[in-house]
């Protein structure tokens, strides 16, 4: 008979605090999640995607296997010497010089986790002891999620329109405030920090922009009415001779878009309530444009996502583009963690707020964020909008 599952592995407040048993099964079970995808990369039989997947054993081995300095923590050292893979053709796996067989692929899954478990027993149950472990969990975890985008076999749920949302006015905390020297658990790079800001009254709208009003802008002309975009959005336009979102392949007299990928791929009609997604930035701009509306700023999403679920505020379907740029909250922005490859703030990237369809439930909280292009529409992105 099965074990029931612990219903701590989707909480995500449980596994910021996760010792090494929850933090061990954590790991097991986004490996299992991985390797249910393994059958469908066989059917892609792509190179690149096997690639991505050899990062969920290569990632936990640099920096936990053969790391070290892996009980210091955030203060460890990137310089050092490491230890030898447990694979001697991994650097020509990652090279794309070679390509392991899907047997292989499990193999190495397969020894890496049972190391990277090891060494987790042997971790001291502290913030520092666990934090090495805790972002292999998120780098798998969001490994499993981009995979999920790729592969399309998924899709945000069709909504009842609803009215658009009053917020009154109030103060409201970004961010978390960051764990230095306390046992404050683990907090993702992006939302290590915290800044207290003053947020006027605003209306929202009480779930993202579905495909039906956004078919309305496409049939307008938005696409090809100049005062809608902005100069990078003109130019991301006309470079790719853009006039849908990616992976639409008829916008007008009903959404038909691609699900699957590679041999699986195939056209369905897309529900008229359901979140348009991967939208690019640019788009969701001229959109808001054409309507007369804005995009949210990042306090007032996030204000609204905590604050208004039990008033019909829905979130969760796709990743939301807000106004702004990316950046760190207060202190934290200038001290980025060793092995954070996710969400850096880098110059000239956006943020997506939120959660998506992919997204695994244990990220799933109100004051999520990652960073992304303008004109990235790899990602399960969508966007809301505010009054002006």
């Amino acid at each position: 008979m099965a074990l029931a599952r612990s219903p701590a592995l989707d909480d995500p407040l449980a596994l910021r605090h996760a010792g090494r048993e929850l933090l061990g099964l954590a790991l097991m079970d986004t490996r299992n999640l991985l390797l249910a995808l393994l059958p469908q990369l066989e059917d892609a039989a792509d190179g690149t995607l096997r690639r991505r997947v050899l990062t969920a054993g290569a990632w936990p081995e640099w920096w936990i296997g053969r790391n070290v300095q892996r009980a210091r923590g955030p203060a460890a050292a990137t310089d050092q010497p490491r230890l030898p893979s447990l694979e001697p053709r991994l650097d020509d796996w990652l090279a794309g010089a070679d390509q392991p067989s899907l047997d292989e692929l499990r193999n190495y899954l397969a020894a890496t986790l049972e190391l990277t478990l090891d060494l987790l027993a042997m971790a001291a149950e502290t913030d520092a002891g666990l934090y090495l472990f805790r972002q292999a969990l998120r780098h798998e975890d969001r490994l499993v999620e981009s995979l999920r985008e790729t592969l399309r076999e998924g899709a945000p749920p069709p909504r009842p329109d609803r009215a658009p949302l009053l917020v009154p006015a109030r103060r409201w905390v970004l961010g978390q405030p960051a764990a230095a020297g306390a046992e404050g658990g683990y907090v993702p790079e992006a939302e290590r920090g915290f800044e207290e800001v003053a947020v006027p009254a605003f209306e929202i709208d009480a779930q993202p922009v579905n495909w039906a009003r956004f078919a309305e802008f496409a049939e307008d002309g938005g696409y090809d009415d100049d005062t809608l975009w902005s100069s990078a959005g003109r130019q991301w336009r006309d470079a790719g001779g853009h006039r849908a979102p990616a992976f639409v392949e008829q916008i007008t007299g009903g959404v038909v878009v691609q699900r699957g990928h590679a041999a699986r791929a195939r056209l369905e009609k897309a529900p008229q309530q359901q979140a348009a997604a991967h939208v690019t930035r640019h788009e969701a701009e001229a959109w808001c444009r054409w309507a007369g509306r804005r995009l949210p700023l990042e306090p007032e999403w996030t204000l609204a996502a905590a604050t208004l679920p039990r008033l019909g505020f829905a979130w969760g379907d796709v990743h939301e583009w807000v106004a702004g740029r990316a950046r760190g909250f207060g202190a934290a922005a200038e001290t980025p963690a060793p092995a954070a490859a996710l969400d850096v703030p880098r110059p000239g990237l956006g943020v997506l707020c939120g959660a998506s369809w992919a997204t695994l439930p244990r990220w799933r909280h109100a004051g999520a964020r990652r960073f992304a292009d303008p004109a990235d529409d790899r990602h399960c992105s969508g966007f809301r909008s505010c009054l002006l």
